[in-house]
């Protein structure tokens, strides 16, 4: 037997008003149509759910039954109906946040969320971990809706930025390079050194962590390519080259047998969030918003 919740609900209105145009008239129906639907039901019962003559309408011991259990169900479907609602609210309210590396330092993370979730408290932020073959982090291609993503990235026009983090860049190196037992470096002093470099893929990026705009039109020496926090310590610690990291991140690569040092002459690293410049959702917007407060504040 398949019963409409519609019809439980007609059922339950006449139950609790006694009363078939009342009946009606709380449930925006006509008359007609409301006892026309309860003789439907009544016939699928294979029984009558109300007694009707002149005195009035009275449940019948079969209504009086079915009542109790035709109110758990209407409320049982209500609550399904708000679990439902709930779940698509909240899967309409999740931001992916591409990252390449950690953007938790100095609490800058925390710090951005808890800004945008004053405003947005039944949003989430799920960060999601990209690899180094694109420097936007998944914003080019859409697999994320903001990133972290660090500066130059190719085709920085299609994206709205907002720096939240400059640091020095710094040269990490095997504890067994010969240039291993010094405090700190002029950039000039690295130039022949092998460097570790980003794939080809990186674009701008990889020639901003290769330095070329300080090298004078030297070219770099590549000792190998890297996509990864463990490759970029595996080749440190296998000799294939230096390389330049933010120092917010050199604690990732700083592991046993590797080292890092100040470097001079060389621009600081910025790290920004970004968003696609055409991307005009108000949870993007939030988070964007959310990250100049937060930029705002640590200058």
């Amino acid at each position: 037997m398949d019963v409409h919740g519609r019809d439980l609900r007609y059922f339950v209105a006449v139950a609790e008003e006694l009363h078939f145009t009342r009946a009606a008239e709380r449930l925006y129906v006509s008359q007609p149509a409301l006892s026309k639907q309860v003789r439907a039901l009544e016939r699928q019962l294979g029984a009558p759910l109300f007694e009707r003559d002149r005195q009035g309408v009275r449940l019948t011991p079969v209504g009086t039954a079915l009542l109790p259990h035709a109110r758990q169900v209407i409320a049982a479907w209500k609550a399904a109906l708000n679990a439902a609602e709930r779940a698509k609210t909240e899967q309409a309210a999740v931001l992916l946040v591409g990252m390449s590396t950690s953007p938790a330092r100095g609490g800058l993370l925390p710090a951005i969320r808890s800004r945008f979730t004053e405003t947005h408290p039944e949003a989430t932020l799920r960060l999601r971990q990209i690899g180094w073959e694109d420097p936007t982090a998944g914003l080019a291609d859409g697999t994320v809706d903001v990133a972290f993503i660090w500066l130059p990235v190719p085709d920085l026009d299609r994206y709205t930025t907002v720096v939240v983090a400059e640091e020095p860049r710094v040269v990490a190196l095997a504890e067994t390079h010969p240039l291993a037992a010094r405090e700190s470096f002029d950039f000039a002093e690295l130039l022949d050194e092998p460097f570790l470099a980003l794939p080809k893929s990186a674009g701008v990026l990889r020639d901003y962590w290769l330095a070329l705009d300080e090298r004078a039109g030297r070219p770099p020496r590549i000792g190998a390519e890297i996509a990864g926090t463990d490759e970029t310590y595996e080749a440190l610690v296998d000799g294939r080259g230096v390389c330049l990291v933010a120092v917010g991140n050199a604690p990732l690569i700083s592991l046993g047998g590797v080292i890092t040092r100040p470097v001079h002459g060389l621009s600081p690293s910025r790290l920004a969030l970004a968003a696609r410049v055409d991307d005009h959702r108000p949870l993007v917007l939030a988070c964007l918003r959310a990250a100049r407060k937060v930029s705002s504040v640590a200058r």
